[in-house]
């Protein structure tokens, strides 16, 4: 009865360190999903549940976190691991002071940036998932993006990648009302076109203030030479907890 009674808390406390994951299909996680559209349903130690990682769930409500972590928000697709849970066990294994992890996910596969503009549905939804996720007390830390793909087809849309990301973070964090809100985005490590180095670049180039990149490149790829494998993602998920550990919090950080 009382496991059950300080697992309640958790959900219900208002301690919450929040972060924002959000993007198309790498950061929804493909790790483990079958050229036969099935989640092997392996899950690596590295993305183990704990009862203090949350995930804020399709209904807005805080649950314990497990993989797939985008089962009911990238829902028309199969999803098997991410990034998010591992990032999650790292920070918290890693920062003695990282008390409650909750992740908000928000990445929907195949998405393009223009997709993500302000007043469209995917870039409307993720806000309002991010101020409902406030609401019962926490505080949001970061967005963490890994988007870009679907932008390597068209010259247009690679040459465009760089102001609409900026643009993108602008909007999010006056909408949050987080001026300072830190993004860590992830240069893409493949595409759907011959654009992927363009967009790379542009990923690579953003210089607003509290925004990192941590580059995918040589991370391992699916035989679809698109997604990352589950071991790509949990070492994805640690360098994207290395990055916000010692740009965000490096003064707490355990030996």
């Amino acid at each position: 009865m009382g496991s059950s009674s300080s697992k309640q808390n958790v959900v219900s406390g208002g301690n919450k360190q929040i972060f924002i994951l959000s993007g198309q299909s790498n950061m929804a996680g493909r790790g483990g999903v079958t050229q036969g559209k099935k989640w092997d349903g392996i899950v690596p130690p590295e993305c183990r549940p704990d009862p203090c990682i949350l995930r804020f769930n399709a209904k807005l409500h805080w649950e314990e976190a497990h993989e797939p972590l985008h089962s009911d928000i990238d829902a028309k697709k199969t999803c098997g691991v991410g990034p998010g849970m591992s990032f999650a066990n790292g920070i918290r294994a890693r920062n003695s002071r990282v008390g409650v992890v909750g992740l908000v996910p928000c990445a929907v596969g195949g998405t393009a940036i223009k997709e993500w503009e302000r007043g469209k549905h995917l870039y409307d939804n993720m806000v309002r998932r991010a101020r409902e996720s406030v609401k019962g007390g926490g505080q949001l830390k970061a967005l963490l993006w890994y988007q870009g793909e679907s932008d390597t087809s068209s010259q247009h849309d690679a040459d465009s990648y760089k102001s609409n990301m900026e643009k993108f973070i602008l909007d999010v964090r006056a909408d949050l009302q987080s001026p300072s809100l830190p993004v860590i985005q992830v240069a893409i490590a493949s595409g759907d076109g011959r654009f992927i180095e363009k967009v790379r670049e542009a990923q690579l180039g953003i210089k607003l203030p509290n925004v990192y990149c941590v580059d995918a490149k040589g991370l391992t790829l699916k035989e679809d030479n698109l997604h990352l494998t589950t071991e790509a993602q949990v070492l994805l998920g640690n360098m994207l907890a290395d990055t916000y550990l010692t740009h965000f919090a490096p003064s707490t950080t355990t030996d």
